[in-house]
């Protein structure tokens, strides 16, 4: 078991506002709140200080830890409404370890 917190990272282009607004985020709210999860960044415009990189959006999501993350990802709940994110944006996603010192 991990010390550290559990994060889910994600670079986003939304392709259907519509849908990912409107029904994706609908759906994946109340979701995340079951699985005690907090958003720590959500959206804004990115400034890419290096590289070579055209990012629209990004999301970092906070767990417990980094098992609680895996587990959400793929729990029924989430299984169940990732599939409007995959028809609404674009998506480079990555599940990230947190650091603590003890």
């Amino acid at each position: 078991m991990s010390n550290g917190k559990g994060y889910i990272y994600a670079e986003l282009k939304v392709t259907n506002p519509e849908v990912f607004y409107g029904e994706y985020m609908e759906k994946v709210t109340p979701v995340l709140q079951k699985w005690g999860a907090t958003f720590a960044i959500a959206g804004g415009e990115p400034r890419v200080l290096e590289g070579d990189r055209v990012v629209e959006r990004v999301v970092l999501v906070e767990f417990e830890s980094p098992e609680k993350a895996n587990e959400f990802y793929y729990s029924e709940d989430y299984q169940a409404v990732i599939d409007y994110r995959f028809r609404s944006a674009d998506t480079h996603l990555y599940m990230l370890n947190g650091y603590s010192a003890s």
